[in-house]
């Protein structure tokens, strides 16, 4: 294997001036481009050795902006969260659902699966319009436009006088709330260092958690009204959300990966230096800090592709589509509209602090694969002590501790799967592809939810199937068929740059052998090859931040 030095010698490239490394244009192709090989692995080593602290010292601007850019999914979680929980509100049922045998209101569960399917039928439009639009005009300029759709499209919320209405607003609405999904994660992980990488794109998750907090308190105030009020102000409220984001959004930089990709290099050293801090002693260097390699790792593509959609499919797949349903479903096991509301509101609490919860096991060293996998063991053995639940004679006590696991498995939830998913689908994409490969993740998750949106109504819903505490054995044998696929097939990519990943993934390494694979990228340069693929030439490397990567 060719070490270091072995590169400096080919061609007398250690022989590099400080003039020639601060301006390399003079240079014929091959040494210019082991000068950017070079300032890469310095960029890849820095990013190794830098700990939690020194990143948050270098990147406070970029840690804010990423913040303030996540806002966004807060909206979507709000806006999200009102349909499911308004189907435990009497008010609404009374106004978009019909009448059973026995006095009480319905939304019917074709029309709940219909609702429920519009928002993701639209997010699926807008996940495959983001692939084209973010790359073709840029992060914030989709983001605004998509801020600006919804001001518009919430009126029809607002003035719905029918459950059809209500279908083609929960559609359109779902366009802009799928770009949202995941242009936040993919702008997070292309402004921070890996120090940071797994704190801000699972931020993502905090910030959906706030939105569905502050979504079902306010329905909780509402409902005592006994008017259309009690929904029509939850759907008003959504409103209060673009204004202060599109704000927030105009004043922010555009990602500098997105500027590198359409040759604006100084646009995108400017966008830099607007994400890092001028501290001197963080010894930043802008040119450093942008050299990549070129696209050296293709045909290993499918594989990530495969296990980000996985990654995303399996939070719906472990159970979240029935929690989604937790206000409905803890109404229909016995507890009065406003005790399940208060359940929910607690299992959204949780779903923040889970968070940091995760957080702090990352900083413990943690790997992301471990946290998903044992999480899904403790995911599946709740659900399947709630179908057990469903034996007890006596329905109270039965319902209220229905209720308590509810909110022990969304800790555990957001402790491992919905937190951690956000990070590894961030983290296993290929750089060169990442904004189509989360995409295509997240159309995965959303066809997933597409069925589970079908059957949970149907499981849940007194006038169908009416399975009650009987769907937890269905979901938690489906999760055990996940826990196998998360052993086998998901990496751990804890502290590894993504050119090693790109690496790892090229020399097919197992899933299980990647936390403790030695690998070395900048070791196998020989001849104009970088990693064992070779190098066609300066013209052909990108320039971005961190490491170098495909």
């Amino acid at each position: 294997m060719a070490t270091e030095k072995g590169i400096d010698d080919r061609k007398g490239v250690e022989h590099l001036s400080d003039n020639d490394a601060q301006s390399p244009d003079h240079l014929d192709a091959d040494r210019r481009a082991s000068l950017l090989i070079r300032n890469a692995k310095a960029a890849t080593d820095k990013e190794h050795k830098m700990t939690l602290m020194q990143g948050l010292r270098l990147y406070p601007k970029a840690v804010g902006w990423s913040m303030i850019i996540s806002l966004c999914i807060a909206m979507e979680g709000f806006d999200l969260c009102l349909l499911n929980t308004f189907y435990a509100m009497p008010q609404f049922r009374r106004k978009y659902g019909e009448q059973l045998p026995d006095g009480d209101y319905q939304v019917t569960a074709p029309w709940q699966a219909g609702l429920s399917n519009g928002a993701v039928v639209g997010e699926i439009i807008g996940l495959m319009l983001n692939g084209w639009v973010s790359e073709k005009i840029g992060y914030r300029y989709t983001v605004l436009g998509c801020l600006a759709l919804l001001t518009g499209l919430y009126a029809l919320f607002f003035t719905a006088q029918s459950v059809e209405i209500l279908q083609v607003a929960e559609i359109l609405c779902g366009i802009p709330w799928g770009v949202f999904q995941t242009l936040t994660i993919t702008y997070a992980s292309e402004v921070c260092p890996v120090a940071l990488r797994g704190y801000l794109t699972t931020w993502v998750n905090f910030c959906w958690g706030l939105g569905q907090v502050i979504g079902v308190g306010i329905v909780k105030a509402m409902i005592n009204r006994r008017d259309q009020w009690a929904y029509r102000i939850p759907y008003a409220l959504q409103w209060m959300w673009p204004l202060p984001l599109a704000i927030a959004v105009f004043l922010a930089p555009e990602s500098p990966w997105w500027l590198v990709r359409k040759n604006r290099i100084d646009k995108a050293k400017h966008s830099l230096l607007r994400l890092t801090s001028l501290n001197r002693e963080t010894d930043f260097d802008a040119d450093e800090t942008g050299a990549s390699y070129v696209d050296c790792f293709r045909g290993a593509d499918l594989r990530r592709t495969e296990i980000v959609c996985m990654v995303w499919a399996i939070q719906n797949l472990s159970g979240n589509s029935f929690s989604g349903y937790s206000t409905y479903f803890l109404e229909q096991a016995g507890l009065a509209p406003e005790n399940a509301i208060s359940f929910t509101l607690g299992q959204y609490g949780i779903n923040m602090v889970g968070v940091f919860g995760a957080w702090a096991l990352m900083s413990w060293g943690v790997g992301r694969r471990s946290l998903y996998l044992y999480g899904q063991c403790g995911l599946c053995t709740m659900l399947m002590i709630m179908g057990f639940l469903g034996l007890a004679s006596d329905k109270n006590a039965s319902s209220l501790a229905t209720g308590s696991i509810m909110l022990v498995w969304a800790l555990c939830y957001q402790l491992t799967v919905g937190t951690v998913c956000y990070s590894l689908v961030a983290e296993l994409s290929t750089r060169r592809l990442q904004i189509k490969t989360v995409a295509l993740g997240r159309i995965m998750y959303n066809i997933v939810a597409i069925i589970c949106n079908v059957l949970t109504p149907y499981m849940l819903n007194p006038g169908e199937w009416n399975w009650g505490n009987y769907a937890g054995f269905f979901w938690g044998g489906i999760c055990f068929l996940c826990i196998i696929y998360t052993y086998f097939r998901v990496p751990e990519p804890r502290g590894r740059s993504f050119a090693e990943l790109d690496l790892m993934f090229e020399r097919r390494i197992a899933a299980r052998k990647f936390a403790k694979y030695d690998i070395d990228v900048f070791a196998d340069e020989v001849g104009g090859h970088v990693g064992g693929t070779k190098v066609e030439g300066y013209e052909n490397l990108d320039v971005g931040r961190g490491s170098a990567v495909a």
